[in-house]
């Protein structure tokens, strides 16, 4: 089965919200009536603990197959501490198919911020860093190819730009929040590679899906020179051979980019409401993440005052996840993941994925508010010409 539309989300209909957000960009004392929230949830080891205890989500209100995970909070935008929340398997990890690619738009952003990177360099598709699916034309920017990365799920143009920022700086956008269960590490093409059993690095350790620091980012790069060695196509193939014949969901989470529902929840806090980014590189972000996949399909979308998300599919994997603010100030995370969905191709059930996940939002926000309504004014003096007698 060929799987070029694998991790493609389709492009939100409409013209995006790019108003300046009201974003702190500043470090932050948290409140006197704190109690015990603290800016950063304590750590164990250097790791976030676990997802505090909270309510448990509602039932899907449509069936969903396989392994569930949901995450639903509204966010302090002081502590970043979810204020209400409600929960299905929160600390379970979950592959993220092509929702990570909303860490490498972030990861990218610290580097324009660096001086390391400048959104007019220009790029060619070649035979090394072509991924699965549609991919940008020769010469396409930096700042192109990011708005493609969230707007088209385009694996190409994440690739490029994972490989250019350093596949490092992207795994230290989990690494620095304490995201141990967190792996963003490997460029689309880098895991398909693994899975199709490409990868002679992967082929020959048992370290990988264990590995951290040092020893996974040498790891990395020798899987990633790996991927370098084949064509698309033949990436291709082999892939859709493995995953007729042979695929295990157990697979999955040795290869792929990983999360799970509250650590990516934790990971939009931050990237949306302290992203420690200058304020041109915090109105690129929200450009580029208002165009990704989700406001429409939320019950709360009238209600909503500015939103970015991202989603990603695989074999029998669905993600999708965002961050909004309501009218009224409230700034909510929401993280949806399906692993080993009955269906391979899992597009059909966004539709089930976001009654869910409205479900869940209601259960932290409470029923949507009924629009003002509007009051129309007519003149008193009819605007239709008299009647001649």
């Amino acid at each position: 089965m060929l799987l070029t539309a694998c991790h493609r989300v389709p492009a939100e209909v409409g013209r995006a919200d790019t108003s300046e957000p009201d974003v702190v960009l500043e470090p932050v004392t948290p409140r006197p009536d704190a109690g015990v929230r603290t800016v950063m949830r304590s750590r164990s080891g250097g790791c976030l603990s676990a997802a505090p205890a909270v309510g448990k989500a509602p039932p899907p209100p449509l069936p969903l197959s396989g392994r569930l995970g949901l995450w639903v909070a509204q966010i302090d935008p002081v502590t970043l501490e979810p204020v209400n929340a409600v929960g299905t398997n929160p600390n379970s990890v979950f592959p993220l198919a092509s929702t990570y690619k909303q860490a490498v738009l972030w990861a990218l952003l610290r580097e324009f911020d660096a001086g390391r990177l400048s959104p007019t360099e220009r790029f060619d598709v070649t035979r090394e860093n072509q991924s699965l699916g549609s991919y940008p034309f020769d010469g396409s920017n930096v700042k192109t190819l990011s708005l493609r990365m969230i707007a088209n799920s385009d694996n190409t143009a994440t690739d490029i730009l994972h490989r250019r920022i350093g596949l490092q700086r992207v795994q230290a956008v989990a690494d620095g929040l304490g995201l141990c269960r967190t792996r963003l590490i490997l460029p689309t093409r880098d895991w398909w590679v693994a899975q199709a059993g490409l990868s002679s690095t992967f082929n020959s350790t048992a370290r990988w899906a264990s590995a951290t620091g040092k020893s996974r980012e040498r790891l990395a790069a020798s899987i990633d020179a790996d991927a370098r060695k084949y064509r698309a196509d033949d990436i291709q193939h082999r892939l859709d051979v493995y995953l007729d014949t042979r695929h295990d969901p157990a697979d999955d989470l040795r290869v792929h980019n990983l999360s799970t529902p509250y650590e990516w929840g934790t990971l939009l806090a931050h990237e949306f409401l302290r992203p420690g980014l200058s304020p041109r590189a915090v109105k690129w972000q929200r450009e580029a993440m208002a165009l990704g996949f989700g406001r429409a399909a939320l019950t709360w979308g009238p209600q909503i005052h500015w939103f970015g998300g991202k989603g990603g599919n695989g074999w029998g994997i669905l993600t999708y996840s965002g961050y909004f603010q309501t009218k009224d100030g409230r700034r909510v995370v929401y993280a949806f993941m399906q692993h080993g969905a009955n269906q391979t191709y899992t597009m059909p059930n966004t539709r089930r994925a976001f009654a869910w996940i409205n479900a869940g939002i209601e259960a932290v926000l409470g029923p949507v508010p009924p629009l003002p309504k509007v009051s129309i004014r007519t003149s008193s003096k009819s605007q239709l010409p008299k009647p001649k007698p």
